[in-house]
């Protein structure tokens, strides 16, 4: 009996291994049966030499080494993280507009998107993705690299990260606020733009990016130059901070459209956040409560259209009215 430990490893023919070195792309280890250039032979190559990284800088290093190509292994990256948590957070909104026991949570009560609706936004939502915002993304990796952004490891630290993402916050939402109300004041921009995007009195999450594609790239400037110029001043940028920036500006846009509140809703806790109460009223009344993210750009310049906000005019006009009797 032989013991198979004894036995001699395989033999293959000289023009079979010599076939497949000539082509990396099908090159295989005759004795382990892997590819020898696939994502995760790089995962384990990067492992071997990068013991001080944790596990999800060698998934992100391994994807770039794999890729050999930053541009391109950026916008793949991107693009379809951005689907992924558009619709996927888009998702519970549309399970929860079937379901009539959260109607009480409904801002505009009577207002439910049919199927109908639903499908129609999602198309012209897609159909913008591809034509305009995927072009977008692409091309922010050479612009922002230009200015210094790095794809490299280790990562920034949460702190920093959390700093430069307050500091886009700030800026998206100032870009949102001027831009979307002068696309207000302007029968030109309201009617031949932004219209589209009022379609729905009633708006539901995945009406987020249901816009016209001038009005997604005008609004898209905000969210992604605002890195860019970050990175232009200051030379520090990382592209793992650009992701969750954008992933957090999603479900801020996303949640914002939703139509419903809720007695855990941020604004409660943050009062200067916006949410989806203050956005629901800019879609019913058509006017007012132009900032995406905060409060005080509307409250600041009385753009604010609320109840409260009315009732404060109307007190004022009134203490207004008699100070000047009283004079």
């Amino acid at each position: 009996m032989v013991c198979c430990c004894d036995r001699a490893p395989p033999k293959f023919p000289n023009t079979y291994l010599t076939s497949l070195n000539r082509n990396s792309t099908t090159a295989f280890d005759p004795l382990v049966g892997l590819p020898q250039d696939t994502y995760w032979a790089q995962f384990d190559e990067v492992s071997k030499y990068n013991v001080s990284l944790n596990y999800f800088e060698k998934l992100w290093l391994a994807w770039y080494t794999y890729m050999q190509n930053d541009v391109l292994a950026t916008g793949i990256l991107s693009f379809a993280m951005h689907e992924i948590v558009y619709f996927g957070r888009s998702l519970p909104w549309i399970v929860i507009d079937c379901l009539p026991w959260m109607r009480k949570y409904k801002i505009q009560h009577s207002k439910i998107p049919t199927a109908k609706e639903q499908w129609s936004c999602a198309l012209l939502v897609l159909l913008s993705h591809f034509t305009v915002e995927l072009p977008q993304i692409w091309l922010f990796h050479p612009m922002a690299q230009y200015f210094g952004l790095s794809t490299a490891v280790p990562f920034p630290s949460p702190l920093t990260m959390a700093f430069q993402i307050a500091v886009f916050f700030v800026m998206e939402d100032a870009w949102h606020y001027w831009t979307h109300r002068a696309m207000h004041a302007s029968s030109f921009l309201y009617k031949n733009v932004h219209k589209i995007h009022h379609q729905y009195s009633a708006p539901f999450g995945l009406a987020a990016e249901y816009a016209s594609p001038i009005e997604v790239m005008i609004l898209g400037i905000g969210t992604v130059g605002s890195p860019i110029v970050w990175c232009a001043f200051t030379g520090e940028l990382h592209i793992l901070t650009m992701y969750i920036w954008i992933v957090l500006r999603l479900f801020q846009a996303i949640d914002a459209h939703s139509g419903y509140e809720f007695p855990w809703s941020l604004h409660h806790f943050l009062p200067i956040w916006a949410g989806a109460d203050h956005h629901d009223t800019h879609h019913e009344k058509f006017v007012g409560n132009y900032a995406s993210s905060f409060r005080w750009w509307d409250y600041c310049l009385d753009t604010e259209s609320s109840a409260e906000a009315n009732e404060r005019r109307r007190a004022f006009k009134a203490l207004k009215a008699s100070s000047k009797k009283a004079q």
